[in-house]
C-alpha cells in the first residue's frame, strides 16, 4: 500500500468496511440474511412497536433506506408495521421472533472472529474511537 495512503482516514476506513463487510457476510449467510437485516430484525425483536424512525436512527441509515429493507422483511412474514398517528411501528411477527438465536448467534460469531483476530481490547477500542470519531465528523 503506498505510504500516503496508509496516513488516508477515507482510504483506510473503506479498506477496514470491506474487509469487516466480507467477514460479516460470511458469518451471516446461514441465517440466509445480510448483517443489515438482522441487525434490523434483531432491533425489531428486542423493542418491538419501535418507529422507523428510531430505527433508522439506531442503525445510522436513512428512513428512505430503512423503509426499503422493512418493506422486504414485511414482504418475507417477519414483520409487521402499523400506522399511529404520524408514526409507522414495526412489530417482528412470530416467524421473525424464531429467527432471533440464529441472528444472534450469527452476530456472536462475527465479534468472535475478529476478536480473536485483533484481540479483545483492540476490538473494542476501535468500535468506540470509531463511533466517537463519526459523532465528531458529523457535527
Amino acid at each position: 500500500m503506498g505510504d500516503f495512503l496508509k496516513d488516508c482516514l477515507y482510504f483506510t476506513t473503506n479498506r477496514l468496511s470491506r474487509v469487516i463487510t466480507k467477514m460479516a457476510d460470511e458469518e451471516f449467510a446461514t441465517t440466509g440474511f445480510s448483517p443489515m437485516y438482522g441487525y434490523l430484525l434483531l432491533l425489531v425483536i428486542r423493542d418491538p412497536g419501535s418507529t422507523q424512525k428510531k430505527l433508522a436512527d439506531q442503525l445510522d441509515i436513512a428512513p428512505s433506506t430503512l423503509t426499503r429493507f422493512i418493506e422486504k422483511l414485511e414482504g418475507k412474514g417477519l414483520v409487521n408495521r402499523t400506522a399511529q398517528g404520524k408514526s409507522v411501528l414495526v412489530y417482528p411477527t412470530e416467524n421473525g421472533k424464531a429467527l432471533e438465536e440464529e441472528i444472534r448467534m450469527a452476530s456472536k460469531r462475527l465479534h468472535n472472529r475478529y476478536e480473536q483476530i485483533l484481540g479483545k481490547e483492540t476490538a473494542g477500542f476501535l468500535s468506540k474511537e470509531l463511533v466517537r470519531s463519526s459523532d465528531q465528523l458529523e457535527e
